[in-house]
């Protein structure tokens, strides 16, 4: 179904059909691998031996109680991280985390071609050095918000998002916005104005990794007065 294309924008109520449409789907494949003679008996005899886990979700009959959502909106900041950063053909010179994993991306959908072989669409796996992240990645747009750091939903391509996704990298990327709210309350800044220079020495400080050992090496300087002057935004690569 288009449940991936509506789910970023749907309300409570359609949310929740959402997921009761995968729900019902995936009941149903169940029901139709453990019984439907088509199957072959062996996978049958297989499939009547599983089922939902007993001692988890006990309060939504044991089916989990959220979808898994992988990638939805995502801020438009002050800088967008793309396959440039990824592949190191862009270094950033305000790094507040590195990612390393792998851009990738499972499969969209499924096509008959006109020989009538079944092929995939949309499958990315393409290994990648660890890079640096932007901090203006975690930063909004002066003129939308000045108070604001979004550490997951940050501002990245898709491409690029399938890289950073991993929970270690959102966990640094939350040490990263949490440092840099505490300075801004001390600088009495906005998030746009904290000092990069001082969020950096913090972040080492506190044994935060921001270039890696084959990576260009930065010299430690402020860098957003630069994007301030600039009105909050900078240069993008496409």
């Amino acid at each position: 179904g288009d449940g991936s294309w509506r789910w970023a924008e749907a309300d409570d109520a359609e949310r929740a059909a959402i997921l009761a449409q995968y729900r019902d789907y995936t009941q149903g494949l169940f029901w139709f691998l453990a019984n439907d003679a088509a199957v072959p008996l062996r996978i049958r005899e297989q499939a009547t031996q599983w089922g939902l886990a007993k001692d988890e979700f006990a309060d939504t009959g044991n089916w989990p109680w959220q979808l898994y959502v992988r990638e939805a909106r995502r801020m438009i900041g002050s800088y967008i991280v793309t396959q440039h950063d990824c592949d190191g053909e862009n270094v950033v010179t305000d790094p507040v985390a590195l990612g390393s994993y792998a851009i990738d991306s499972h499969k969209v959908t499924l096509f008959l071609d006109q020989g009538g072989a079944l092929n995939t669409e949309g499958l990315i796996y393409h290994p990648v050095e660890p890079y640096g992240i932007s901090y203006r990645a975690i930063v909004p747009r002066r003129t939308e918000c000045a108070n604001l750091l979004v550490p997951v939903c940050l501002s990245a391509t898709h491409v690029a998002f399938n890289s950073i996704r991993m929970e270690p990298v959102f966990m640094m990327l939350g040490q990263a916005a949490g440092t840099a709210a505490s300075l801004a309350i001390d600088q009495h800044a906005t998030v746009q104005d904290v000092k990069y220079s001082t969020l950096a020495r913090e972040l080492r400080a506190d044994g935060q990794i921001l270039t890696s050992p084959n990576a260009v090496q930065l010299p430690n300087v402020d860098l957003l007065p630069t994007l301030a002057q600039q009105g909050g935004r900078a240069p993008l690569e496409h």
